[in-house]
């Protein structure tokens, strides 16, 4: 099994495309935190940030006095000016116009992983046929189903090697920008219980980044479901992109109907149990996870049925 996927991963990364998704990625990263530096870089320097916080404060306490607003937009507020009042007591410098936020604001760039994670998965099986290669590929001793495991993990560890570049550039370019100012600083949140906390700032990042990288592996699953499918990679590309895509206007326009939460789309963004905003009341992140898994099995199972009992000749 290991020799195959080493296999893959040669058959990936000799190919020239590679190269230039991964060159395209850390030049969009470079290109967006210098940016963002350019336009928000001076708001580390003084006691700015100060008078930020105290003029937000202001202005969700005027929120707060208005009859009609929502509970759920009442508790953020209340728990953002708890927030607010936790960073001027103890002097704790926001991440704003820092590297941190920086760092935090690449988290957005996951897209343009998952797309080129699709890209490549797309065409891992649909090449095999297209160039006629699946057959050397199959007279190989080892079995269909390690053939297909092999390829579907080299394409995970494309995408992991994309999420950690992102990560390290990202870092390293702020870093620089930011002159690595505030290292030490911590992420101040709310629990549900409403209790002000201090959280390790990398490791909440880290997580951020892999939380976003779910949807990575749910959409690539899919790619590698319809390229085993239907022998196409155009069509395992363009369905799975544009699927990607279109969710969030889809979930949007079903948001008023109870079983748009059982949608794939509704589920891919763990990040929402973050924030405390799940796509609809009641929604847990056991129940997100649960549905990845079911949609998780499907696809592979598609897979597997498709690639293992067709004729190669088909």
């Amino acid at each position: 099994m290991v020799n195959l996927v080493l296999n893959e991963n040669m058959k990936i990364y000799r190919r020239a495309r590679t190269w230039i998704l991964i060159g395209l990625m850390a030049a969009l990263v470079l290109l967006v935190n210098i940016m963002q530096w350019h336009s928000d870089g001076k708001k580390a320097q003084g006691e700015g940030w100060r008078t930020q916080l105290l003029q937000e404060k202001e202005h969700r306490i005027e929120l707060l006095k208005k009859p009609d607003l929502e509970e759920g937009n009442r508790t953020y507020n209340l728990q953002r000016i708890a927030v607010i009042d936790y960073h001027l007591e103890h002097n704790i410098h926001t991440t704003e116009g820092t590297l941190w936020d920086g760092v935090n604001g690449s988290a957005n760039l996951v897209l343009i992983i998952t797309v080129f994670t699709i890209i490549i998965a797309g065409d891992s099986l649909a090449g095999e046929f297209a160039s006629g290669t699946i057959k050397l590929l199959l007279i190989r001793p080892a079995s269909r189903f390690k053939i297909l495991v092999s390829k579907y993990i080299s394409m995970l560890l494309f995408g992991i090697l994309l999420l950690l570049t992102l990560f390290l550039v990202s870092f390293a370019v702020n870093g620089i920008l930011y002159r690595f100012g505030f290292m030490d600083l911590p992420l101040i949140s709310v629990t549900a219980e409403g209790i002000v906390v201090e959280k390790n700032m990398v490791l909440n990042l880290w997580k951020t980044y892999m939380l976003n990288g779910i949807s990575t592996v749910m959409y690539v699953t899919m790619a590698f479901m319809i390229s085993s499918a239907f022998r196409s990679s155009t069509m395992a590309i363009g369905i799975s992109i544009g699927t990607y895509f279109a969710g969030n206007i889809l979930l949007e326009a079903l948001h008023r109907f109870d079983w748009s939460k059982f949608l794939l789309f509704a589920n891919t963004d763990l990040t929402q149990y973050l924030s405390g905003h799940p796509y609809q009341e009641g929604m847990t992140l056991s129940f997100s996870i649960g549905m990845l898994a079911v949609y998780f099995l499907v696809f592979n199972l598609i897979s597997w049925l498709m690639f293992t009992r067709r004729d190669v000749a088909a």
